[in-house]
């Protein structure tokens, strides 16, 4: 989105209607206009919200925005969903004390503005990093997605976001070391339930299963028997789970890439599931994981 078509132009001087007289006197002179109100302040003392128009754009939006990011809110006094959108930006704004700051744009105020973003419905809401928009949705959207887009919106400005204590991760994860793990299998599937992409929750709810699977096992004569039948899957897949439990995971994922080499039909498929699973324990991040999915990758293609 080409932008500079915003920058302002020098505004013409003041001229004087031809039938003005020179002074028309202090009593019929108007008032002067009352000073704007301070836009709010962070617990810091930093600008959190400003009202923006055409003319403040430029410094307001696209030159702050090399600095910090911007988040422009573009609303209306006749907008019912706006009046629920734009009390939770500022709430954000105000708690997150100068990190980002919220602009905002009435449309009907500065419709060439609109225009220049493509406004089409309202609420819409812009992030402006650098000077350029960076992402954007319409409409109203509850307080735990928009912090989670604000604090990705951050990201893409390089700046560390600390990630807060999940209470919900917390009580399923001190059920899990408990070992109470039907509560914490309730837990995690419940969070699931709410944030399907959460990673910590699927890790969380791969353990368990992983505790259950490994539950009253006599580790040394379960490798036993594992050693002494290389093709029995049941047996194999019991070992990596022992040796993912005892941290040795690199030595389980090669254990069951082997088996997926040379196994064939349904016992392939579980195989290659049972390893899955087993990643997902350790989390995407895990460097053993990544070479370990291109080691699966090769051995079933």
């Amino acid at each position: 989105m080409d932008l500079g078509a915003l920058r302002p132009n020098p505004a013409p001087a003041a001229q004087r209607p031809a039938d003005a007289g020179a002074d028309a006197g202090p009593a019929s002179r108007p008032p002067p206009p009352a000073p704007p109100a301070a836009p709010p302040r962070s617990a810091g003392g930093g600008v959190a919200v400003i009202d923006v128009t055409e003319a403040t754009f430029q410094t307001e939006v696209l030159e702050r925005s090399l600095t910090t990011p911007v988040v422009i809110d573009f609303w209306a006094e006749w907008c019912g969903p706006c009046k629920q959108l734009s009390p939770i930006l500022e709430k954000l704004a105000l708690e997150d004390d100068g990190a980002w700051v919220l602009a905002k744009v009435d449309v009907d105020a500065n419709q060439r503005l609109a225009q220049m973003f493509r406004v089409q419905g309202i609420p819409m809401v812009y992030a402006v990093v650098g000077g350029q928009p960076v992402d954007a949705f319409t409409g109203v959207v509850p307080e735990n997605q928009l912090r989670q887009w604000i604090d990705t919106i951050l990201r893409t400005a390089g700046m560390e976001v600390a990630v807060p204590e999940d209470p919900r991760m917390t009580a399923a994860d001190e059920a899990m070391m408990t070992g109470d793990l039907d509560t914490a299998e309730q837990a995690y599937k419940k969070i699931l339930a709410e944030s399907p992409a959460d990673l910590a929750a699927e890790a969380g709810l791969a353990q368990v299963g992983l505790l259950r699977r490994t539950a009253g096992i006599d580790p040394r004569a379960a490798l036993g028997k594992a050693q002494a039948n290389p093709d029995d899957v049941t047996a194999q897949l019991l070992a990596a789970d022992l040796e993912v439990l005892g941290g040795r995971a690199e030595q389980a994922y090669a254990r069951l890439v082997g088996l997926v080499r040379r196994a064939g039909g349904d016992d392939r498929e579980a195989v290659r599931r049972h390893l899955v699973s087993l990643f997902t324990v350790a989390g995407p991040d895990d460097p053993a994981v990544a070479a370990a999915r291109r080691a699966l990758a090769n051995a079933l293609y």
